[in-house]
């Protein structure tokens, strides 16, 4: 089939989200890809994250991408003392209470990601255009109606208001994301300016530029940057959180050298970004150790 045919046809399928996820993911990484999926013998690191979403259903995974239950973890294995502060957390907008938060603080939804509203000054707030926008955010489950990401299915939809972090004299937070492979981390992602002029790039744990992206040149950091003090601190914490699972991508901040918990997820950009160069792909895809699914099983739901 010519592709140009092939691409409509896969358009209006991947609209079709009620699908199987067998049939469904196949559709939805070959539209964004341009590449075949192989379940049977995933390759290439986007693959294997793929093969995760179909096969890979620990219920921990729901407590984990859960931006509130996932303190309850962190507090277990790293201690409370590296999560943000909270103000509280709502099922329904109306029920935050603005009159009693500071100044400055952080709306996110517990169920998705970037889903945040970040406010610096409670004076100039909006708050029945914010409570407008909530209501938008907890109507739907982003990641797994769009990308059928298995772990967010049964996160309930939920409201976390935080503390409002920063650095010094920094417009927005750095984002210091590890990749840890079955509890190892092997090189890390930074994100400067998200504000201003969004950049990221990957990073040996030397802090020298890694050789691959998946972002345009014009958005990825050209130039090496200073380490965190405290670097050493955060690859352990995302070793301790990341152990037993194949592949978890642990995020942290570093507020004036202290280690603030971020996020913790197992689909980057929904497994659909490619590296630049190709080669990565599968030089990362290689330190997935993918479990093995028995004969007749379905989904592999503990972990080792």
């Amino acid at each position: 089939m010519p592709s140009i045919i092939r691409r409509f046809f896969l358009r209006h399928l991947r609209k079709m989200r009620s699908l199987p996820p067998k049939i469904y993911t196949p559709i939805s990484y070959e539209y964004y890809t341009g590449k075949k999926l192989n379940l049977k013998n995933p390759i290439e690191f986007n693959e294997k994250l793929q093969w995760m979403k179909v096969y890979y259903h620990p219920k921990v995974l729901t407590q984990l991408v859960d931006k509130y239950a996932v303190r309850a973890y962190v507090e277990e294995k790293i201690g409370a003392q590296y999560l943000n502060q909270i103000y509280g957390v709502y099922d329904k907008p109306e029920a935050i209470p603005f009159e009693n938060l500071p100044n400055k603080f952080v709306v996110k939804a517990t169920h998705t990601s970037s889903h945040n509203l970040i406010v610096t000054d409670k004076t100039k707030l909006n708050k029945k255009k914010a409570i407008k926008l909530f209501y938008k955010w907890l109507g739907k489950n982003q990641y797994y109606r769009i990308g059928q990401e298995w772990a967010y299915k049964d996160v309930p939809p939920r409201l976390i208001v935080e503390k409002f972090l920063k650095d010094d004299d920094k417009n927005s937070l750095i984002d210091y994301k590890f990749y840890c492979f079955n509890g190892t981390a092997k090189f890390l992602e930074v994100h400067l300016d998200r504000a201003d002029n969004h950049k990221r790039g990957f990073y040996d744990f030397d802090f020298k530029l890694l050789p691959f992206r998946y972002v345009s040149l014009e958005k990825s950091i050209s130039s090496d940057i200073k380490k965190p003090r405290n670097l050493n601190e955060m690859i352990k914490f995302a070793e301790i959180l990341s152990a037993k699972f194949p592949f978890v991508r642990v995020d942290f901040y570093s507020i004036k050298g202290k280690t603030i918990f971020g996020e913790m997820t197992f689909y980057p950009s929904d497994g659909r970004k490619d590296f630049i160069p190709e080669k990565y792909n599968k030089i990362i895809g290689d330190y997935i150790s993918i479990p093995k699914l028995e004969s007749g099983q379905q989904a592999i739901t503990k972990t080792d």
